[in-house]
């Protein structure tokens, strides 16, 4: 399948903030469809990182659909946790993926670790792994990254997952407070489809 020809893309996630920010950044001309539009439930991630998850995903929507597919897998390493939720971070929020319950659960962690945490800078990172998949096949995986700091409570409306505790390094406010337009262009997924935009 010649590459430059990708004009229908399907998105492989049933996150709706991450389908709307990724709808935002690709080429206007690719013609998008979502898996929730074909009712199709996540594939096992059962991948040791977040590349290797993009790729279950991207392959698995793609052969479910006969479409070309772009997956995303991105989360969240915290220092003091040891790089934790990490590729588990959509999990922290249990079934029904609630960030309000997977943030407590950071800050459980954080006060578990060092009680002290909330006097100190808590380095921490988004990581966004993108791939492109034709059926069995690789077109493209990528990988970016966003430094940051866990802010001591959830600040702003804005984002999803753990966009409210997460400060961006250089800045004063949490992803959850800056507008969303302005958050697109400096955030982990952004840097991720400046590698991938070669391959659409």
């Amino acid at each position: 399948m010649p590459i430059q020809k990708i004009n229908k893309l399907l998105i492989g996630t049933n996150n709706k903030g991450k389908l709307s920010e990724i709808k935002s950044l690709l080429p206007k001309n690719i013609e998008i469809s979502s898996t929730s539009e074909f009712k199709l439930k996540s594939p096992i991630e059962n991948g040791k990182t977040f590349k290797e998850n993009s790729l279950i995903k991207s392959k698995f929507f793609s052969k479910k659909t006969g479409l070309t597919c772009l997956a995303d897998d991105s989360g969240l390493e915290i220092d003091l946790l040891d790089k934790k939720p990490g590729i588990y971070s959509a999990r922290w929020g249990g079934s029904n993926g609630d960030f309000k319950k997977a943030i407590k659960r950071v800050y459980r962690e954080l006060h578990k670790k060092d009680k002290n945490w909330k006097y100190k800078k808590i380095r921490a990172r988004f990581v966004c792994a993108l791939s492109i998949s034709y059926l069995n096949k690789k077109i493209a995986c990528v990988q970016s990254k966003i430094e940051g700091y866990i802010s001591n409570e959830p600040i702003g409306k804005n984002g999803f997952g753990y966009d409210p505790i997460f400060i961006p390094k250089g800045k004063k406010k949490t992803f959850g407070e800056i507008k969303p337009a302005k958050k697109y262009k400096i955030d982990h997924r952004y840097f991720a489809f400046k590698k991938i935009k070669k391959f659409l």
